[in-house]
């Protein structure tokens, strides 16, 4: 080989070479991706971004959050194909049936860490059993359907001389009003069913209660009833009608009472299945886990506002109290 061949074969690599060395050095870039309804912004998604962050993940560096909003189930499938365009690594599912069959839908086998809140996943055939899911999801389990009975329970309580109770309901909570109205007969009270529409005003459906003012209503762990958390409690404030929710989100908005599970550390805790999953584990050997994390709330600034005087017994027995 000639001596300026050589020169240049040399400097060449040694260009080359810290590229090379760079590339090895650039870290895999993790792509999560989610379909929602409520803002980015929303505390219960920055609860899921605080944990990545403390297992190492960094958005722009190494992770990249691909969120879209969507404002109804309808825009699941069509949103979920985009994420599989957009090829990302791992797919959240969260709250509803819909949303887990779109994301398997779109996934084509790529790992989907769920929380199904408003399902029984086992019972609906996703999964093979809890400790060994089988297949490419995995995640956390919320037994709604109990809860449901719970929140029935909990009004009897709190109102022991109520004959009626509200079952608000949609199309996503079905399942919980089934498990509600059931609860309501066996402890004396006659259940009535309000449904609520997506183009119906929240004012007009609770219109169903006006010749039972002051008796309870139920409302569900659904994504319209926690993404329109506000409207629901005013409606309710106006029309006196004191309520016992799913989310400690919606006792917040005014909400008289909520019974359920800490969603923002179950957005929190999913993190850590996005993790493993990231790390090599298979989806189909990650046992589901069940929410440990139930409280009961109680806002006594809306029961000023509706009138209402709950037994000291029951408030002394809340995690939380609004006051």
């Amino acid at each position: 080989m000639k001596r300026r061949e050589f020169i240049t074969l040399i400097g060449g690599a040694a260009a080359a070479w810290p590229l090379a060395v760079r590339a090895q050095l650039q870290p895999k870039m993790l792509r999560v991706g989610f379909v929602g309804m409520q803002p980015r912004e929303s505390p219960l998604y920055s609860a899921f971004l605080k944990r990545m962050a403390e297992l190492g993940y960094q958005e722009g560096r190494n992770f990249a959050f691909e969120y879209i909003q969507t404002p109804d189930i309808e825009g699941y499938d069509k949103n979920y194909r985009e994420l599989a365009a957009r090829k990302v690594d791992v797919y959240l599912a969260v709250g509803n049936e819909p949303a887990l069959r779109a994301a398997l839908s779109a996934a084509d086998g790529r790992p989907i860490a769920f929380l199904a809140v408003d399902f029984d996943p086992l019972a609906k055939g996703y999964v093979a059993n809890l400790s060994h899911p089988g297949g490419n999801v995995t995640g956390i389990f919320v037994r709604q359907l109990e809860l449901a009975a719970k929140r029935v329970e909990i009004a009897r309580e709190a109102f022991p001389h109520a004959t009626i109770v509200g079952i608000a309901f949609d199309t996503l909570s079905l399942e919980q009003t089934d498990a509600a109205a059931e609860a309501a007969r066996k402890l004396g009270l006659q259940p009535r069913m309000i449904e609520i529409k997506g183009e119906q005003g929240f004012d007009g459906a609770f219109g169903a209660m006006d010749d039972a003012r002051g008796q309870p209503i139920i409302l569900p762990a659904g994504p319209i009833f926690l993404r329109d958390r506000a409207a629901i409690a005013q409606a309710l404030l106006e029309r006196r009608i004191p309520s016992i929710a799913a989310f400690r989100e919606n006792m917040e908005a005014g909400a008289l009472i909520s019974y359920g599970f800490d969603l923002m550390g179950l957005f929190y805790d999913i993190a850590s299945y996005v993790h493993q999953i990231a790390r090599g584990a298979k989806p189909s050997d990650m046992p589901i886990e069940q929410s440990p994390r139930f409280y009961m709330a109680i806002n006594l600034k809306a029961a000023a506002l509706l009138g209402v005087s709950l037994p000291d017994v029951f408030v002394a027995r809340a995690n939380e109290v609004i006051e």
